[in-house]
């Protein structure tokens, strides 16, 4: 609340007035730049609506989750984009925290070897731009990989080369949807057993249904999900399914350059609770992997989600620098080879700015329901 000496007075007419006619132009201002601007690029021909939207794209993209070739629209390839860019930041969110919070956990151990290399990661990766990492990777590690004719062979049927990472892809029966109906139906009920296991055998006994549902359905399916290992077809691998170098490239630099700002954030917020803490819970009888568990994690999170939340939004615009590496993401599909086909620049370059605004105020926006959710902040 402002001081008493402070507080906002009511405006008069004469303040409506004059911030009218400033709202009115500014809204002139803008109006004139718009309509000059649309004048001009239609004197050069330069499409200022959708009208390119359903126009055949021409051509292929190499990573795609939905169906799309050299026929599809150019709607089609802004949403192949889309989905590229949502798989490579969801990935890499969830990978940069767990190993975020891995090397926080380190930088604080009391092993001195474990903190000192968590210490060099953490200043080596956060002082090197990201761009240099992007390449170093691209251009250093996987380019020295083999070709397909002399792949590394890992376990489970997985190949690695020069070309990408192939893994074996599955295969559904018709029957597959009685153990997916299962795994719902156990995942269903351990939710609800959760709650209530206060041990570590109940929370066993709330796991296993998610487990133990599907594996019955399964065999009782007749085992109706088959998985098709890739095989080596000339002078490439044939079957499964692949993922790109480029797609490599950029998980690895985002999760490694964002794990070690994340380390940073968590180091910090265990340390913000107070040393007496953790002696009343060591007085109370708990050890040590129980103090962090219910005494110092709780707390600090309260800290550490609300910059954890930056660091999330900046993992997702980073990924834009896909397109110096030749990742398929948005900028690469839409904002460059759409753009340079069709030259429609304002509603291209107008579109791709609207979808990263959209998708980072919904993170946002749910990752402050959670901070509010843990701490205790009425909504």
């Amino acid at each position: 609340m402002l001081a008493p000496g402070l507080a906002r007075l009511p405006l008069s007419r004469r303040d409506w007035a004059i911030q009218a006619l400033f709202l009115g132009l500014l809204a002139l201002v803008a109006y004139s730049a718009a309509a000059t601007g649309i004048a001009n690029m239609r004197a050069h021909h330069i499409p200022v609506d959708f009208s390119f939207w359903n126009e055949p794209a021409g051509f292929d993209i190499d990573q795609h989750l939905i169906a799309y070739s050299a026929a599809s629209t150019y709607g089609r390839a802004f949403f192949v984009g889309l989905l590229n860019t949502l798989l490579v930041a969801a990935l890499g969110i969830v990978l940069a925290t767990l190993l975020g919070f891995a090397l926080g956990a380190a930088r604080l151990s009391q092993n001195p070897v474990a903190a000192a290399l968590a210490a060099v990661y953490v200043e080596i990766t956060r002082n090197v731009p990201l761009l240099l990492q992007l390449l170093f990777w691209y251009n250093v590690v996987l380019e020295a990989l083999p070709r397909p004719q002399r792949s590394f062979a890992l376990p489970g049927g997985i190949f690695l080369n020069d070309r990408g990472l192939y893994f074996p892809s599955p295969v559904f029966a018709p029957a597959a949807i009685w153990v997916f109906a299962a795994l719902g139906s156990g995942v269903c009920l351990g939710l609800a057993l959760w709650p209530s296991a206060k041990t570590r055998g109940a929370r066993l006994f709330a796991l296993a249904p998610a487990l133990a549902f599907p594996l019955v359905a399964f065999f009782a399916a007749g085992e109706p999900i088959a998985f098709v290992a890739p095989v080596l077809s000339g002078f490439n691998l044939a079957g499964g399914m692949k993922l790109l170098p480029e797609f490599i490239a950029l998980l690895f630099g985002l999760v490694l350059y964002t794990a070690a700002f994340i380390a940073e954030i968590v180091r910090a917020g265990m340390q913000s609770v107070p040393k007496g803490q953790r002696e009343a819970a060591a007085a109370l009888g708990l050890h040590a992997a129980q103090v962090r568990k219910y005494v110092i994690v709780p707390q600090a999170l309260r800290l550490i989600v609300p910059p954890l939340t930056s660091q999330y939004l900046n993992l997702f615009k980073n990924s834009s620098l896909a397109v110096l590496i030749g990742y398929p993401d948005l900028v690469q599909v839409f904002a460059g080879t759409v753009l340079n086909q069709t030259g429609a620049a304002v509603p291209v370059i107008a579109t791709t700015m609207a979808v990263y605004l959209l998708v980072s105020l919904l993170g946002s926006a749910a990752m402050n329901l959670y901070n509010r959710r843990i701490a205790g902040v009425p909504h």
